[in-house]
């Protein structure tokens, strides 16, 4: 049995949210693999200088940025980010080197940005015969030192232009692999029995109101009560379902609101493909995981893309342009505009026969190339000596 290691952190719920996922497309398949997730925020929780200083981990303030869209400045708290992880290197390596030590991995996994030069130079310490491999969770890497490092590793890739990084930045090509999109939870591609008439109106919505789902990630955001007044003013006849994630504040306030557009409100939920049959387009941040989930849904979509917006969402947006499967605003504040324009009979059209052409296994694909990494590095396979 090989002991696997899937490296992830809750920044955010997509890294969690594809190590889970992949975890289950592999137990499906009964492979010889003893699969373990590894938090790294605490295997590293003694050097979080934001903890130490105020009790608040990394993680969780980021987590507190996103609900209440504090996202303003990220890419220069990005470079603050980068300069602590960098002075830290050396007892970063010297914790996971032990912690190596300890689990003895066959694999390790990374499904992390910041962090994975540490993972591979720590692994190569411990176990030097154990391959390194990071899955990118982002559509595209966000230089320098974002996802993509310069070491003896695999990289899974779900985009081409992120394949174009891998290899600008001195990788092997025989060690860049090509996906077909982002990891999404196998519920995902279960059939869903849905008759819209009957269940839109257990939601307390209209059958045939076209409908929108607005959804900012499981932490949810104060934007959403924001693009619903916006709607609520508008003349558009649209109803909406309307996830908050965590945000109870949020999700109690729209819940006792009285407004023109019928609205359906939901918290922190994992009926997401459930709600996104129902609809017929979404609306959200530029985030690759639920872009991701609702193309895959066949959903046209309507985002932004701004100063606010992440640095590492930004090449998403252009993503959704290059594929016409949606809209990108400036900022939510013409959401009435670009509900107006994506609504256009020729135009939803084909947003949707483009969502439609980009079908995405990724999470199906990973576990045999995984297995493929695996058996190379058991038959001694040496980076460039073209047996690989």
């Amino acid at each position: 049995m090989k002991r696997i290691e899937f490296v992830f952190f809750d920044a955010g719920g997509g890294h969690r949210s594809a190590a889970t996922a992949l975890q289950m497309a592999v137990a499906s398949r009964n492979l010889p693999w003893d699969v373990h997730l590894l938090n790294l925020q605490e295997s590293l929780d003694k050097l979080d200088i934001l903890r130490r200083f105020t009790g608040i981990r990394i993680q969780d303030f980021y987590n507190k940025m996103l609900a209440s869209g504090w996202t303003l400045g990220s890419a220069q708290l990005l470079r603050v980010l980068q300069l602590l992880i960098a002075i830290y290197h050396r007892p970063m390596v010297k914790i996971l080197t032990e912690y190596w030590r300890t689990t003895a991995p066959d694999m390790v996994v990374s499904f992390v940005p910041h962090f994975n030069l540490a993972l591979g130079q720590s692994l190569q310490r411990a176990f030097p015969a154990a391959p390194f491999v990071t899955i990118l969770t982002d559509l595209a890497n966000h230089p320098p030192r974002f996802w993509i490092e310069t070491q003896e590793q695999d990289f899974i890739c779900g985009t081409e232009r992120a394949v174009e990084q891998a290899r600008a930045a001195g990788n092997a090509p025989e060690r860049i692999h090509r996906v077909s999109g982002m990891i999404l939870h196998p519920r995902y591609y279960e059939t869903i029995e849905v008759d819209r008439a009957a269940d839109r109106g257990a939601l307390g919505l209209s059958a045939e109101v076209t409908t929108g789902l607005v959804l900012f990630g499981g932490q949810g955001s104060n934007v959403i009560a924001d693009i619903v007044k916006r709607l609520d003013d508008s003349q558009l006849e649209v109803q909406l379902i309307v996830i908050c994630g965590r945000n109870e504040k949020l999700a109690n306030a729209l819940r006792a609101r009285k407004g023109r557009v019928p609205i359906f409100v939901e918290g922190f939920t994992t009926r997401i493909p459930y709600y996104m049959r129902l609809s017929d387009f979404f609306v959200g941040k530029p985030g690759p995981g639920s872009l991701s989930e609702a193309v895959a849904m066949k959903l046209p979509v309507i985002t932004e893309c701004n100063s606010w917006t992440l640095p590492q969402e930004r090449y998403n947006a252009e993503w959704i342009r290059e594929n016409q499967i949606g809209i990108v605003v400036k900022n939510f504040k013409t959401i009435e505009a670009a509900v107006r324009e994506l609504l256009h009979p020729e135009n939803l059209e084909r947003f949707r026969n483009n969502t439609a052409a980009m079908p995405n296994n990724a999470v199906f694909e990973i576990p045999d190339i995984l297995d493929r990494i695996l058996h190379r590095w058991a038959a001694g396979c040496a980076l460039g000596s073209g047996k690989c």
